[in-house]
């Protein structure tokens, strides 16, 4: 078995660490590997140490030295280049992002500030960083910028995005995304920062912030409230097990081609109706009530701009690193609802968190 590292890379930085992804990524490092971790995340509202903090407290002194966690906003060109001078990396991981839909299209100044102005300086602050390297840490070197399926835009009754689909963002945050891939792409063919790209499709698991689909339905169902279903429920999105997304991003971060970019999909193509169906479903055997929890779903306004259709091909990642996911969807989803259930502190200490806002956002008045 190949490691998940180079071991020749002893310090990796990820922006957006206490993110659902990034957390995910880091507990992974923490557990698997030897390697420093700098953790930089400005610990906004979705943010959330938990996870990690539980994994350094079940490794103990083994990793009281390997990780650091440093509050910092990529907005601030400043102290984003001084957190790149002190953790001096190896290998760079961005995943920091604004990623909320609803939330870009009630406050789009946000998404641009955080996705392209902290991109922007994100790599200035790297070209820097790289430019000074020794000759041998600079073949070594690489950032990994982790994206989305959307902003590829949306698909039609057929078809999958590649890594050769034309960019087509529809919405403020799938925008200021394609904007950061452009960005990333520009730095490397133009000042040669060797870089990689991964675009996935929607990621669910453990520990997500209760305010993405899965999670919402999950706890609006517990609480017997209504459960909301946008439209007629007949978007479809591609679902991705978090670990399975995880292996993904180390696989890439480790093998993959200098400038090239890898679609991930977990071969999860469904229906918002069929995902929150199907939650109902496990719910109806983990925590039965009076009536099916499927009798609480309520259609509302569509979000303004929905994409009809996501589904990726991940041909590329699968035929040239060997990649393919480990979760189907029925099993994944059974594993996280389990795990919303067994976790509803959590959840509601983060839905009485500052910037939390429970109620229905994004609808253009």
């Amino acid at each position: 078995m190949l490691p998940l590292l180079n071991t020749q890379i002893k310090r990796v930085l990820i922006t957006g660490g206490a993110g659902f992804i990034g957390g995910a990524l880091v507990r992974r490092l923490l557990r698997d590997t030897k390697v420093k971790i700098f953790n930089l995340d400005k610990l906004g509202y979705a943010s959330d140490l938990t996870s990690i903090n539980q994994s350094l407290a079940a490794l103990s002194s083994i990793a009281e030295d390997r990780y650091q966690l440093m509050q910092v906003d990529l907005a601030d060109a400043a102290t984003t280049a001084e957190a790149v001078k002190f953790a001096d990396p190896d290998l760079v991981m961005h995943l920091a992002a604004e990623s909320h839909v609803d939330r870009s299209i009630d406050g789009p100044e946000q998404f641009l500030e955080s996705n392209i102005i902290g991109t922007f300086n994100l790599l200035q602050a790297l070209r820097n960083h790289w430019d000074k390297l020794p000759k041998e840490r600079q073949q070594l070197f690489r950032l990994h910028h982790v994206s989305t399926d959307e902003v590829f835009g949306s698909l039609g009754a057929t078809g999958r995005f590649s890594e050769n689909t034309p960019y087509d963002p529809r919405s403020p945050y799938s925008s200021s995304k394609a904007a950061s891939d452009h960005l990333v792409n520009a730095w490397h063919h133009t000042y040669g920062l060797p870089v990689v790209l991964t675009n996935c499709s929607n990621n669910y698991g453990p520990w997500q912030f209760p305010e993405k689909l899965i999670p919402v339905v999950i706890l609006k169902a517990v609480a017997q409230e209504p459960i909301p279903l946008y439209g007629d429920g007949g978007n479809v999105r591609d679902w991705l097990y978090v670990e399975d997304h995880v292996d993904a991003l180390l696989l890439v971060a480790n093998l993959g081609k200098v400038g090239s970019s890898y679609c991930i999909g977990g071969h999860g193509e469904h229906s918002n109706k069929q995902i929150v169906q199907a939650i109902c479903d496990h719910l109806d055997r983990l925590r039965p009530s009076k009536k099916p929890h499927a009798s609480l779903i309520t259609l509302v306004t569509d979000r303004p701009g929905h994409d009809r259709r996501y589904a990726i091909d991940p041909a590329r990642i699968m035929e040239e690193l060997g990649w393919e996911p480990k979760h189907c969807l029925e099993e994944g989803l059974e594993t996280t609802v389990q795990w919303y259930l067994q976790n509803l502190d959590w959840c509601e200490k983060l839905q009485k968190s500052p910037g939390y806002v429970g109620e229905r956002i994004g609808v253009i008045k």
